[in-house]
């Protein structure tokens, strides 16, 4: 198992900077208030003087979306649509503790984190341009086929785990109450992305092993070294 962008994606977005975290033994039983409460506190304090959309994190992304051929008010990343809607309502629906804890996390960073369970992933799991056979599994079930072109996340059986690159994952690797082993991916492409990307990785790791009896592995990928080995 293994996780690794296209050479394409290299040479169409060089300033990309993933982070990526593996994690096993997690489960559903967590208490995750106190942290989540000081990066939603991060995140309160940095809306508090700008829009989400203003934000140079967020900023990057859209940019990416427009490259992509998407309209960036339509199609929005994934850390863009939690800031929004906390923005809004002031909190974020609780869905599990690891996932509550990285929706907090990807809002005080502004960066998007994606989570996948690793027991529902076929063989490796790779970010390219779709080629149109791949399938993808909405969160009510729903088969789609992302059109050729899209940046989708699959795997080796071509089952599509997120579309639009970081807009949207899929219901089949969704964190449930059984999921056990994990992969997150946090993904940046702004100024000093390298340098923030870093400091998500190594917060998302300390609260990882405060909150649950594991030992996260973790890795900040460049092109020179492109992949993780789980």
């Amino acid at each position: 198992m293994h996780l690794q962008h296209s050479d394409d994606i290299w040479r169409d977005f060089p300033d990309l900077v993933p982070g990526a975290l593996h994690v096993q033994a997690v489960s559903k039983d967590a208490s995750v208030d106190d942290r989540i409460a000081r990066h939603t506190e991060t995140a309160a304090a940095r809306l508090a003087t700008a829009s989400e959309g203003e934000l140079p994190e967020i900023q990057a992304w859209r940019r990416a979306f427009t490259r992509m051929g998407l309209k960036p008010t339509q199609y929005r990343c994934a850390s863009e649509s939690l800031l929004r809607r906390f923005r809004k309502e002031g909190e974020l629906p609780r869905l599990h503790p690891l996932i509550d804890l990285c929706n907090a996390v990807s809002l005080a960073y502004a960066i998007p984190v994606a989570v996948f369970d690793l027991d529902q992933v076929a063989g490796h799991l790779e970010i390219r341009h779709a080629t149109g056979d791949e399938t993808y599994v909405t969160f009510s079930g729903e088969t789609e086929r992302p059109p050729a072109g899209e940046v989708i996340f699959v795997d080796a059986e071509g089952r599509a785990h997120a579309r639009r690159w970081t807009h949207r994952q899929s219901g089949h690797s969704a964190v449930r109450d059984t999921t056990t082993d994990v992969l997150i991916v946090a993904e940046a492409l702004h100024a000093s992305a390298r340098q923030d990307i870093a400091s998500l990785v190594a917060t998302l790791a300390d609260d990882l092993t405060a909150l649950w009896p594991v030992a996260p592995r973790t890795a900040v990928l460049r092109p020179s070294a492109p992949r993780f080995s789980l």
